[in-house]
């Protein structure tokens, strides 16, 4: 059939020139050039006019994205371009210069749109599946490129092997070789995709989460995740770029699993003045018998006392005995489990840590029930603030180095 529409083109072709194979050759190109564009226009159409609505009316999200990444038209350009290939190299003789130059410039052409379409595709793969919530936190941008890597430098292996006139088989043989040299240049592509497989493998990282790598002055959330970067928004709105390999390689927090068990830990230390620790005889026990989160503590101390005293055991009573820290240590266990936005399911506790020359510090452990950063920040201030006002009521006072409203008051009173 190919060679029945050349006939017909060169006699068309004969007709029209004005003499001289010269001029014939001419004609004859033109005729080809004037069929492809032709065809090229009649496929835009053709995409535009009953493609595209059938597209816009589908309940199919796919096609859209194929339509929109220019995947239908890369494709329907091959048509043109195979019209080329067929007919153009006949105008010169078999096996002249000529032939053998359009024919192999034909044949990049071609490879070079296939590349194109094979990219579009990929590209429209990708946003396809970043639209699916199952396959969001997946780095399935760095495995697009990998696959965009593979196919130009099979296609670049191609169009070199096309120019030269040589298999690209035997050039993929002579690829081993040189593989060292290889493995240099794309040194960095080959780590990040090894990299991203163990990322992804081993549930180590998605989009969208929060990860502080101190090595790399980051802290914030995952960007993106590419065959050759892992791109973080810090908090202060700089942007870092982490190769994949080094996040492997080295270590970094991911604060996801915070989010999916929701608890998100609060520690904080206050000093007591160990001056200001004494006990608490029964009278002074009493006025706490009623109250609501120390009261059950103080009744069941008390009964316990009475029941050593009766018994005759000094030793006992003398180990029941309570002091203001000890009351305030129950008070905050009991105030931490029965507040609204801490989770008691999490462990907390209050709790002393090694004494040291600026007083004894008292530790609060807990886990909230929010873990938005705001949230969270105005659970941990609302508790600190309770937790130093609650103090004097205790008896028991904060350690902190004398400020200059301290040296003032004590000039005030020596005056």
């Amino acid at each position: 059939m190919i060679k029945s529409i050349e006939d017909i083109l060169h006699s068309v072709a004969s007709m029209l020139s004005i003499g001289g194979d010269h001029w014939h050759k001419v004609v004859y190109i033109s005729l080809v050039v004037v069929i492809a564009i032709i065809c090229d226009v009649i496929c835009k159409l053709l995409i535009n006019k009953l493609l595209l609505p059938v597209i816009r009316r589908t309940k199919y999200d796919w096609d859209d994205h194929l339509y929109d990444k220019n995947v239908v038209s890369r494709l329907a350009a091959l048509a043109p371009a195979f019209i080329l290939y067929a007919f153009l190299p006949s105008a010169f003789e078999l096996g002249s210069g000529w032939h053998i130059l359009i024919t192999r410039v034909c044949k990049v052409y071609i490879i070079a749109l296939v590349l194109r379409f094979l990219n579009g595709v990929l590209n429209a793969l990708l946003e396809i599946f970043s639209e699916k919530e199952s396959l969001k936190h997946y780095p399935i941008k760095g495995g697009v490129q990998t696959l965009q890597v593979i196919i130009f430098s099979v296609g670049f292996i191609c169009i070199v092997g096309t120019v030269i006139d040589e298999s690209p088989a035997r050039l993929f043989a002579g690829l081993g070789a040189s593989a060292a040299v290889l493995m240099l240049i794309f040194r960095d592509t080959i780590l990040g995709f090894v990299a991203g497989i163990q990322l992804s493998a081993n549930e180590m990282l998605h989009k969208g989460d929060w990860i502080t790598a101190p090595a790399h002055n980051a802290n914030g959330i995952v960007l993106d995740v590419t065959l050759n970067t892992v791109k973080v928004l810090n908090f202060d709105n700089t942007t870092t770029t982490i190769p994949p390999y080094a996040l492997v390689s080295g270590s970094f927090t991911n604060w996801r699993s915070m989010f999916e068990r929701g608890g998100r830990r609060i520690t904080r230390q206050i000093l007591l003045d160990v001056n200001s620790i004494v006990f608490l005889n029964e009278e002074d026990l009493r006025p706490y018998e009623n109250h609501f989160l120390v009261g059950e503590f103080v009744a069941q101390r008390l009964q316990a006392i009475r029941d050593a005293r009766e018994a005759g055991n000094s030793f006992l009573v003398e180990e029941l005995r309570v002091t203001n820290s000890m009351l305030f240590r129950v008070y905050l266990e009991n105030y931490i489990r029965q507040m609204g936005n801490s989770n008691p399911d999490m462990l907390y506790l209050v709790r002393y840590l090694p004494m040291a020359e600026k007083g004894l510090p008292l530790e609060l452990y807990l886990f909230s029930s929010q873990t938005n950063w705001k949230a969270y920040e105005g659970i941990l201030a609302d508790l600190l603030d309770h937790t130093l006002a609650v103090t004097r009521e205790f008896g028991l006072r904060l350690y902190q180095l004398p400020g200059s409203y301290d040296m003032q008051f004590l000039r005030e009173r020596k005056s």
